[in-house]
């Protein structure tokens, strides 16, 4: 693209061009410049500084917004203007081209310039291998020495003043030096298509941990929404838990729409045949919805957070909690309520009717009591 309001300037810079065989949009301000960067991809803006009333600073800084691969010319009769100084220290140009020109001149400016961008394109490919490589060192450096730990945190049934623990929720606690939240860890696993792997060990834990546990407790265990599109998978990885199914409920999160995982409702049942519950994580965050407690038939709902935090001084998430646990008497299924966090939150659930609840109020996710497996 070429941006230059002389129209004979503009003319001899596309025959130019033209003839070393580059297709050429001109424009003669910034709008039609801007238009034409909006509409077409562009390898190369050749913009003047002046442009009358306008800053041809303008359309390079919009350009490395919008095109950011496009390489940048100024073009101009000096070099000493601060603001032009500027624009090239940071990044918006990344040559600049004197007035007056030869041909030559731009077109060995033009080469040099592509030949330049190919070299940080590929220093920037070999960094993302590079990268690549060692995030699936790390991964696997996390699960072959066995740096994967859960964390219990405790579900409780709460009456007035009584609360006696009834369950609890295993959580993921990776002890890698680089991978060492659920978040980095399962963000690696995904990239790299690990998540099934993952899985596999997290249920190994659990059967481990479950065995610390009274024998009138249940454990909850969180399934990745990849898991379920593999049934025959899913089901081998229980295998762990499946004497214990009866005490166990796996928790299924939709991070993503349900029904876009392939042989979703296959796992759903298989699960449910082998003995374990089910239960729907975080309802009224992200993508879950009513129709997940449809298809899911689930025996435990738990309240997303944000449903719980400051009830006590909502009217509307205390309608809300209070229908959800209307619901969930009618389909025999129980509520949790997540991220319990005051005395004041857990007051005004108890007066909705929840069933059951689960936070930082009540007791935070411990390691201790698990040791490495």
């Amino acid at each position: 693209m070429v941006v230059d309001d002389d129209p004979l300037v503009l003319r001899s810079l596309e025959r130019a061009l033209l003839r070393a065989g580059y297709t050429v949009h001109t424009a003669t301000d910034v709008k039609t410049a801007l238009r034409w960067a909006a509409d077409v991809t562009i390898h190369a803006a050749l913009v003047d500084y002046g442009l009358g009333r306008e800053d041809g600073l303008a359309i390079l800084s919009r350009m490395r917004e919008i095109q950011p691969s496009c390489v940048r010319v100024l073009m101009t009769g000096r070099l000493d203007f601060p603001v032009v100084v500027e624009a090239i220290n940071q990044g918006e140009v990344v040559r600049v081209l004197r007035k007056p020109f030869e041909t030559n001149g731009l077109l060995a400016l033009l080469d040099d310039a592509f030949a330049s961008a190919r070299r940080m394109e590929e220093v920037a490919t070999a960094k993302l291998v590079a990268g690549a490589m060692e995030e699936r060192r790390q991964l696997d450096e996390c699960m072959n020495r066995r740096l994967l730990r859960l964390a219990l945190q405790p579900i409780l049934k709460v009456s007035g003043a009584r609360a006696m623990e009834v369950a609890h929720e295993a959580l993921l606690r990776p002890q890698h030096q680089t991978l060492n939240t659920p978040i980095s860890f399962l963000g690696a696993a995904e990239r790299h298509s690990r998540l099934a792997d993952v899985g596999s060990s997290v249920f190994n834990l659990a059967a481990g941990v479950l065995g610390q546990l009274p024998s009138d407790q249940m454990l909850f265990v969180n399934v990745h929404p990849a898991q379920l599109s593999d049934p025959d998978r899913l089901l081998r990885d229980l295998e762990p838990l499946i004497a214990s199914s009866s005490r166990v409920t796996l928790e299924i999160t939709e991070r993503r729409p349900l029904h876009d995982i392939a042989r979703w409702d296959e796992s759903v049942k298989g699960i449910s045949r082998a003995g374990f519950k089910i239960a729907i994580d975080d309802l009224g965050a992200g993508y879950s919805s009513l129709t997940m407690l449809a298809d899911l038939k689930p025996q435990f709902i738990k309240l997303d957070m944000s449903l719980v935090r400051n009830i006590e001084n909502e009217s509307r998430k205390q309608r809300l909690v209070q229908l959800m646990v209307t619901f969930a008497d009618a389909t025999n299924a129980q509520t949790i309520a997540e991220g319990v966090e005051t005395a004041e939150e857990s007051a005004a659930l108890v007066d909705c009717g929840i069933h059951l609840m689960q936070g930082f109020f009540y007791g935070r996710p411990d390691l201790a009591s698990i040791g490495s497996s």
